[in-house]
């Protein structure tokens, strides 16, 4: 594998771990995110196991198994938009704090990863 192919490989890994926290740690991933569940809402821990894991475990592993640029670009895109939606939150919505801020920088360095490599700008 080269040097790019390993970044992008690196953020398959980390949607997946993510993932796999989001299925088996809902609660946990919801506080993190700085958000709650009501009580009387148990579907709210569904969404984060089955909409927020299943999309970055199906991705991920994705990238990993077929690791094939088409697929990294996907990676990257959909990271990429993740940073773009934060952007946007903290451009119109106020929400321009420590934390979002370090979350637009994490999520900018995991679509920059795979998409790199993809266009072939890292070998």
């Amino acid at each position: 594998m080269s040097q790019g192919e390993w970044q992008a490989w690196i953020s398959a890994a980390v949607t997946v771990l993510a993932g796999l926290v989001f299925l088996f740690a809902p609660g946990t991933t919801l506080r993190a995110l700085r958000l709650q569940a009501a009580p009387d809402r148990p579907q709210a821990l569904a969404e984060v196991r089955g909409r927020m894991a299943g999309f970055y475990l199906g991705l991920g592993l994705s990238a990993i198994l077929l690791a094939q640029p088409l697929v990294y670009m996907a990676l990257g895109f959909c990271w990429a938009f993740t940073a773009f939606g934060r952007l946007v939150s903290m451009l119109s919505d106020g929400g321009g704090r420590l934390y979002n801020l370090a979350l637009f920088v994490v999520e900018a360095v995991l679509a920059a990863l795979p998409l790199l490599f993809a266009f072939g700008l890292v070998s």
